[in-house]
């Protein structure tokens, strides 16, 4: 390997190399605990819960789970929006042994069954809105215990077999300890989409997700406070960037985190108003958002100092919009699920290059190597394949050898992003991997997509792609091809798609056509409907 350019621009008061605490992530909130027992560790509108009150919920959580049967490596699935019962859980399990198996809420039946399935999962714990979703699949699964969430008081119409409040009396506190390998023990199964067909499950080990969280804090040090910062946790948790920028990290600097279950505009702004947060991890279409309500200001948005913004291209005109409103800096990064999944952010303690996600975290190495063989390094400027190597990147996908092998290769996770890198090793990304589109910062894989459609009877062809939308950054296009004889409607595509996948993956525009483009040997052009949609 070449030399590292990006290492000369570490000053000295950042370790490019740091030693990775031999600790788990429930350990960390535990010795938080002891040093800051009265500091808030969460705010979920007017609850406040402090940190020795979270580790105390955290061990009635795992010694529920061990009274349970739960046993080290079992899976346990989590299908929850941001709120204090997701940080319990997730810690909960962590103790045990167990592996967290992040679930999305907004998932459709179909994926659900596919990840509780392919996981093995026999517990999950779930929102009660979300139960009936859950009661549908579970004939077709291993799950045997249902732990439901309630936000708020309702008159259910149905049993569960546990709550959640009800979870915690089952156990006692006491937790038999379980010997963890942080290296070799996975933590959290984070399912990717299915670019090549299904759901991978990124197996990320104790000391990965440790790793990620200890750069992350080397990186920012000098503007991170321990015991003092306010994160705006809004990001989901069941999202990886989520999960390590705003929930462990903030537990790692003993800072309260400040969460909401979803993204409403006035919602948060009077949330910042009266919280004052000062870190606020995000995507793009937050700050769009912030930026474009005409009495922001009023709101005392400019209590937040620094932004790390990643899962989404940030356009720059956006960027400088809502730095001159807030006075906060918007630091844009790199990362993806295989590597917990932080590898790049531009660096707060020297220049910021529009465009660029900047550099390599401590730790950290990369480079790019030739499209044909992915053996060669190009140099400065080349267009290539983005290849890391690092303490965060995953042990391999669950179940899955083959592509395993394929996407770790001698000690290299192979992104299949192209990239180039300048001069002093800042990173730039040109295409996304494998026509992944980023909608509203949440990674919708076409096939994903396209596979649903096929299902509607009347359609013989289908390909999505990602169009520009000034809000969401991109949106889903389908283009679609009809069967002789057949007929269907936009609404009716839609409706179809609404029925079978998760509400951020429906097109929100379907164009008929008679015929779609095609290579020589009949593969579908999606780049050639790409740029006719962009020139559009």
């Amino acid at each position: 390997m070449r030399k590292k350019p990006w290492l000369s621009v570490y000053p000295e008061s950042i370790a490019s190399e740091i030693q990775i605490p031999e600790m788990t992530i429930p350990q960390v909130l535990q010795e938080n605990a002891k040093k800051y027992p009265e500091n808030t560790a969460i705010t979920f509108y007017t609850k406040k819960i402090s940190y020795r009150e979270l580790s105390y919920a955290v061990n009635l959580f795992a010694s529920g789970l061990q009274k349970n049967g739960v046993q080290k490596g079992d899976r346990v699935a989590i299908m929850l929006p941001n709120c204090p019962q997701y940080v319990i859980a997730y810690n909960g399990i962590l103790t045990c042994g167990a592996i967290v198996t992040q679930v999305n809420p907004m998932s459709a039946p179909r994926e659900i069954e596919y990840i509780l399935g392919d996981s093995g999962a026999e517990t999950i714990i779930v929102l009660d809105a979300l139960y009936e979703k859950v009661k549908q699949v579970q004939p077709n699964t291993s799950l045997k215990t249902i732990i439901v969430v309630s936000l708020q008081p309702t008159e259910q119409d149905f049993a569960p077999d546990h709550t959640f409040d009800g979870f915690l009396k089952e156990g006692n506190g006491q937790v038999t300890p379980v010997e963890i390998q942080p290296e070799h023990d996975v933590a959290v199964l984070q399912y990717t989409g299915g670019t090549t067909g299904r759901s991978k499950g990124a197996m990320l080990t104790h000391r990965n997700i440790m790793a990620n969280v200890a750069q992350t804090n080397e990186f920012f040090k000098d503007d991170v406070e321990f015991g003092k910062e306010r994160f705006l946790t809004i990001i989901p948790l069941f999202h990886v960037f989520g999960m390590t920028s705003a929930m462990n990290f903030a537990l790692f600097t003993a800072s309260n985190s400040i969460m909401l279950p979803r993204f409403e505009l006035e919602e948060v702004l009077n949330t910042i108003k009266q919280e004052q947060p000062t870190i606020f991890p995000g995507v793009p279409t937050m700050y769009v958002a912030i930026t474009n309500h005409p009495n922001a200001e009023s709101y005392g948005i400019n209590s937040i100092r620094s932004c790390n913004s990643g899962s989404a291209p940030m356009p720059l005109e956006l960027m400088r919009g809502f730095e001159s409103k807030t006075g906060a800096q918007i630091l844009e990064g790199y990362g993806l699920s295989e590597a917990s999944p932080v590898t790049h952010c531009n660096p707060p303690f020297a220049e910021r290059k529009p465009g660029s996600v900047g550099i390599g975290l401590p730790n950290t190495d990369y480079k790019i190597v030739d499209l044909a063989t992915g053996t060669e390094e190009v140099p400065a400027g080349e267009l290539g394949e983005l290849i890391i190597r690092g303490p965060q990147v995953m042990k391999g996908y669950w179940n899955m050898p083959e592509e395993t092998a394929n996407t770790l290769r001698d000690g290299w996770l192979y992104t299949g992003d192209i990239t180039k890198m300048d001069e002093d090793g800042y990173l730039y990304i040109v295409d996304r991997k494998k026509d992944m589109i980023i909608a509203s910062g949440y990674n919708v894989y076409p096939r994903d997509v396209e596979e649903v459609i096929y299902e509607h009877p009347s359609v013989q062809e289908a390909v999505v792609i990602g169009v520009p939308d000034p809000y969401r950054g991109e949106t889903v296009k389908a283009v679609v091809v009809l069967k002789a004889g057949k007929t269907a409607t936009v609404e009716g595509i839609i409706a179809h798609c609404r029925q079978n996948m998760s509400a951020y993956k429906v097109p929100t525009s379907v164009e008929f056509r008679e015929e779609l483009p095609k290579t020589g040997v009949g593969k579908i052009l999606r780049r050639a409907l790409r740029e006719e949609a962009a020139a559009k």
